[in-house]
């Protein structure tokens, strides 16, 4: 709760009883509807910034890309006990954005990335510039899902939030989505990315269906949520024991946590993976991705990572704008390309700086 609602808060605490003597009663109603209003508020104005980050993706990546967004369905909500509700069962619906690049050959097919974003609530925005406009010249198809849980499309999708449930089926639907409906897209040439907890569903999505993706990069990514939770404070703990979440603790329900969490899962790996963490990401701590770094080598799978040391930036050093990120993000793109195999490739970061910035 900000400053703003604290103060409004203690405002009425104060002063109503003196204007209008009342019961406490009558005061606690107050307060409550109070706090209502402000939530509403807060996920209309969520509405509208995403709206408004809408228009810049066309300003920002439209000269590279042809822009669409796309409304499809996942798996029915998790926790659903009303079977007398007459939409008991009905898939969520949600949107995706599809980023194509302008200048393909439709005659011919291209390798599709498929790119959940980071965030217990967030959305794909135009934080993703740089990365979307390189991946663009390389000639991928990118499809990224608004999964159940994400901001900016009110309160409901917001609650049917399913963190490393079926929030990963909604993004694997994205996947479907665009093999479905784009004859263009090669179905052998599919690998998927994401950073943070964008990390968490890709590897959730090459753990749970191997055979559907030929390579994954996570980066930073939430690797056990039992550690996370354990050094995060209380405000964060509470967005997984919300009653229309988990709606439990990890005291709880330990199982349900670990059900949700990488580490827990590694032992499915048989996909190509590239794992990148940073020692002073002040959001997913190296201790985190080390936990499964270390699970993958005890289980003996194949696979490969990169541990940087203090770099700048933390949690967010590959994703900025800076020479020294987009030399990671080289990086990245020479492993992918090795199993998507791109019509364009990148060989140093001064082509990949020539073309974002001409």
């Amino acid at each position: 709760m900000n400053t703003l609602i604290l103060l409004s808060l203690f405002s009425l605490l104060i002063i109503t009883p003196y204007l209008h003597p009342q019961t406490d009663t009558s005061l606690t109603q107050q307060i409550e509807s109070l706090t209502k209003y402000t939530e509403s508020l807060e996920h209309r104005l969520d509405v509208l910034e995403k709206n408004l980050d809408d228009i810049l993706w066309f300003q920002r990546v439209g000269d590279v890309a042809f822009i669409d967004k796309v409304f499809m369905t996942g798996p029915p909500k998790w926790k659903e006990t009303d079977t007398t509700d007459p939409v008991f069962g009905n898939p969520v619906k949600f949107w995706s954005y599809v980023f194509i690049p302008k200048d393909l050959n439709y005659s011919k097919k291209y390798p599709l990335l498929v790119f959940p974003h980071g965030g217990v609530h967030s959305n794909f925005s135009t934080y993703y510039t740089h990365i979307i406009r390189e991946l663009m010249y390389q000639q991928y198809i990118v499809i990224a899902a608004e999964y159940r849980g994400s901001t900016g499309y009110g309160k409901d999708h917001y609650e049917k939030i399913d963190y490393g449930g079926r929030e990963v089926e909604d993004v694997d639907s994205s996947r479907k989505f665009m093999l479905d409906n784009y004859e263009f897209v090669d179905p052998e040439r599919v690998g998927i990315v994401g950073w943070s907890h964008g990390g968490l569903i890709a590897l959730m999505s090459i753990f749970n269906y191997p055979e559907k993706y030929k390579v994954a990069f996570a980066g930073v990514p939430v690797s056990d949520l039992i550690t996370r939770l354990n050094y995060m404070d209380e405000d964060y703990r509470k967005l997984y024991s919300a009653d229309y979440h988990i709606g439990q603790t990890i005291e709880e329900n330990s199982d349900e946590y670990k059900k949700r969490s990488p580490v827990h899962n590694a032992y499915k790996l048989q996909t190509p993976l590239l794992i990148h963490t940073n020692t002073n990401d002040e959001d997913v701590r190296i201790v985190e991705v080390k936990m499964l770094i270390d699970t993958l080598k005890s289980l003996n799978k194949d696979f490969q990572y990169e541990v940087f040391e203090e770099l700048p930036g933390g949690h967010s050093f590959d994703r900025q704008d800076t020479k020294l990120a987009v030399s990671i993000r080289l990086k990245i793109y020479k492993f992918i390309e090795k199993y998507l195999q791109p019509t364009r490739t990148f060989n140093n970061v001064e082509e990949i700086r020539k073309f974002i910035y001409r």
